[in-house]
């Protein structure tokens, strides 16, 4: 699966999936490594190979006045605290090429939002970084496209990719998962799901994006069912006063037992 590349990753011999999870957006220090420390607590206790995710800054926003962040290089200084105090890989996002070679410094996955899969110089200056990334499937894009995407990283000079499934558009307020797609996806790299953002409804009228987290569980199961090599979703421990992305959060309190359960499911997975 790749996950070796990423030196600071644990539990990478059990046949568990890997998690990418953390708040949306880096709002401050405290949060960060509060979030961390249970999440870190929970996979290890799981033996769950475990990235923490953080956006340093939120470049694709409705409103003018929504949250982007807190400053680029706090941001990414935070995330770095976060890796060196629980002995974690780290994830963010990037929007330019040079977000890639100003957050290489810092993380050690870069990933490609999925407005943006198709940006061929982004996703070649993430590549020449030599770390990994991890391209989110735009929601315009059939899985058979992702290869292109993924070749984009390897002919860079670049071997480790992952792909990641958000969803597609249905209608413009709404997401669905094509579970068809995680077969033929993992042929060009390891495939995650992002669980969160998949159940997101975005283009509300106010510019606030709405979600469905009551189904967070629902969709987390059927993705390991379905065979995915990770899961990525976004947790708070007070999603209703994030700063971004609160309606389609995980609620922190709550995932431990569901990570309890989809390691059963797993394992079952496994035995078959």
């Amino acid at each position: 699966m790749q996950l070796s590349l990423i030196p600071q990753l644990k539990h990478t011999t059990s046949d568990n999936f890997f998690l990418l999870a953390g708040p949306c957006a880096i709002e401050g220090e405290d949060m960060a490594l509060r979030i961390a420390e249970r999440v870190v607590a929970i996979t290890d206790a799981l033996n769950i190979p475990y990235v923490f995710k953080g956006s340093f800054k939120k470049a694709n926003r409705s409103r003018l006045d929504s949250f982007t962040g807190i400053g680029d290089e706090k941001a990414l200084k935070i995330l770095q605290k976060v890796s060196k105090t629980f002995g974690v890989p780290t994830i963010t996002d990037i929007h330019t090429e040079q977000d890639a070679e100003m957050a290489a410094a810092y993380v050690d996955v870069l990933q490609i939002p999925a407005f943006l899969a198709r940006q061929t110089d982004l996703l070649v200056a993430a590549a020449k970084t030599g770390k990994t990334v991890n391209i989110k499937k735009g929601q315009f894009m059939s899985p058979e496209s992702m290869k292109h995407a993924v070749t984009k990283i390897t002919e860079s000079g670049n071997e480790k990719a992952w792909i990641t499934d958000r969803g597609t558009m249905f209608g413009y307020q709404d997401m669905v998962v094509d579970f068809r797609g995680v077969p033929t996806m993992r042929q060009y790299a390891p495939v995650v799901l992002d669980v969160t953002h998949s159940l997101q409804q975005p283009n509300q009228s106010s510019g606030v994006t709405g979600g469905r987290p009551a189904l967070i569980g629902t969709m987390a199961r059927a993705g390991i069912a379905a065979g995915v090599d990770g899961l990525f979703m976004e947790t708070h421990f007070d999603p209703a006063n994030a700063k971004s992305d609160g309606a389609n959060m995980l609620d922190l309190s709550l995932l431990e037992k569901l990570l309890s359960d989809l390691v059963a499911i797993r394992e079952l997975i496994v035995r078959l």
